[in-house]
C-alpha cells in the first residue's frame, strides 16, 4: 500500500500539501456520488471530502443540501429518501456506502452539515465501522458539533470551517478542541498559515481550482488544497 501524507509525521511543509477532492470530483461527476467519490481516487487524490446529514431514523447520508428534492432528509426516514434520484441516475449514497468504494491511499473528510446529538453516537459508529476509520475527519461549520464529537472521540481528528477572518482565528479551534482550520482560499495569507503552524494547526484552503491561486497556496504552505479538480491539484502539487 502507497504510504499516505498524513502518516509520515512530518512538520507542514509545501512538498507535504495535500490534494482533496471537493464532494468528490465534482467537476466532473455528480457532486457527492459514488462516481464522484471513483473519480477522485482515478484522478490521484489524496482525500475527499463530503457533506453529510442524518435522517429521522439516524442514518447518515452524503448530500450537500438539507432536502433531497422535496423532503428535509432529518424530518424523513430513510426509506422514504431511496426513490430520489441525483442527476446522474444514483441513488443519494449513505455515508457508509461512500466509505466503501474509497479506495486503500484515500483519506476521508467528512463535513457534518447537521447532526442532532442523539445522532452523534450513529455517526461514529458508521466511521468506525468503515474499512479505513484511521483515515478519516471530521469538521462543520457548526463548531458545537466538532466540540461534542471531539469530547467523545478524542483520537478523531475534527476541524472547524471558516469563511471569516477574525481578529483571534485561533481562538475557536482552542475552544472545540480541533486540530485543523478549514479556510475559505480567498481569506488565506501568510501570516494566518504561519498563525496556524506555530500553535501546532493545520490549515487546508478551500475551495481552489485555479493552478496559480494553488501554486500561491502551496508557496504559503498550506497542508492541503480542497478542489473540485483533483487532477489540476494533482498537477500543480506534484
Amino acid at each position: 500500500m502507497q504510504e499516505s501524507r498524513l502518516d509520515r509525521g512530518a512538520q507542514p511543509s509545501a512538498e507535504l500539501t495535500l490534494v482533496i477532492a471537493h464532494r468528490g470530483a465534482s467537476a466532473y461527476e455528480v457532486e457527492n456520488s459514488l462516481a464522484a467519490f471513483r473519480a477522485a481516487s482515478a484522478m490521484g487524490a489524496d482525500g475527499v471530502e463530503l457533506d453529510v446529514h442524518v435522517t429521522a431514523d439516524g442514518v447518515p447520508v452524503v448530500h450537500h443540501d438539507p432536502a433531497a428534492g422535496p423532503r428535509l432528509i432529518a424530518a424523513v426516514d430513510y426509506q422514504d429518501l431511496t426513490g430520489y434520484r441525483l442527476s446522474n441516475g444514483e441513488p443519494v449514497p449513505t455515508l457508509a456506502q461512500a466509505l466503501g468504494v474509497m479506495g486503500p491511499d484515500l483519506s476521508v473528510f467528512v463535513e457534518v452539515k447537521s447532526l442532532a446529538p442523539e445522532h452523534d453516537a450513529v455517526l461514529l459508529d458508521v466511521l468506525d465501522r468503515g474499512p479505513h476509520p484511521a483515515r478519516y475527519q471530521v469538521h462543520s461549520f457548526d463548531h458545537r458539533i466538532v466540540q461534542r464529537l471531539h469530547a467523545q472521540r478524542p483520537a478523531l481528528p475534527g476541524g472547524i470551517l471558516s469563511s471569516s477572518y477574525p481578529i483571534l482565528p485561533f481562538a475557536p479551534l482552542e475552544q472545540v478542541g480541533a486540530a485543523v482550520l478549514w479556510q475559505q482560499e480567498s481569506l488565506i495569507d501568510r501570516d494566518l498559515v504561519r498563525g496556524a503552524h506555530e500553535r501546532g494547526y493545520q490549515l487546508y484552503a478551500w475551495t481552489v481550482d485555479e493552478p496559480e491561486r494553488m501554486r500561491l497556496l502551496i508557496e504559503m504552505e498550506v497542508d492541503a488544497l480542497c478542489t473540485n479538480r483533483p487532477d489540476v491539484g494533482r498537477r500543480v502539487v506534484g
